[in-house]
């Protein structure tokens, strides 16, 4: 039987982790969404906005993820409510704590899966958007095979930005996968 002592250490872990794994996470997710938003006005101000063919589903996956990445911050919110409650009288069982960082542990997959598929269509539809570029001066016109001009447009800063909110979700989501794991690894080995 673990003494009162142990309970106050894992409570005062629990709490500290769950809170870094939070802050880390919205941090992120501010970012994420800042980007978003600043990439789907932009994108509607932008001339010639048809032309990014492709990244409309990248920036779909994306979005997906940062609403599993919304769903994972309540998951850190309440690895902190755990925490506290392990200080207390009313404390949970390993189970019931072992259970939630296991759904943490699933949301942080599943918006891994999200936005690593994500990333593959941004980064491909940005691949075939610099490969239709001509050599030498960027912007000017290639010569299709049928007698049309194809016009390689150079990728503009938004699109880049587009790689960037993709590239903050995967890590916000890889960050509360390692945080989960670690405390998961932490509550099973303390007793």
């Amino acid at each position: 039987m673990a003494d009162r002592l142990d309970f106050q250490l894992l409570s005062l872990g629990l709490r500290r982790i769950g809170w870094l794994r939070f802050w880390v996470q919205t941090t992120l997710g501010i970012v994420v969404v800042g980007v978003l938003l600043f990439n789907n006005i932009g994108g509607r101000l932008a001339r010639n906005s048809e032309r990014a063919l492709g990244l409309g589903p990248g920036l779909s996956l994306t979005t997906l993820a940062f609403f599993v990445l919304l769903f994972s911050l309540w998951q850190g919110w309440l690895i902190v409510r755990t925490g506290r409650a392990l200080d207390s009288a009313a404390r949970p069982s390993r189970g019931e704590t072992g259970r939630l960082l296991k759904r943490g542990v699933i949301a942080d997959l599943l918006g891994l899966v999200f936005s690593s598929v994500g990333y593959q269509a941004l980064a491909g539809s940005l691949f075939v958007q610099a490969s239709l570029q001509a050599p030498g001066f960027f912007g000017s016109p290639m010569a299709g095979g049928s007698g049309q001009s194809l016009v390689g447009y150079p990728i503009t800063s938004i699109e880049m930005l587009s790689v960037l909110s993709n590239t903050q979700v995967l890590f916000a989501h890889l960050f509360g996968l390692i945080i989960s794991l670690w405390l998961l690894q932490r509550i099973y080995r303390a007793g």
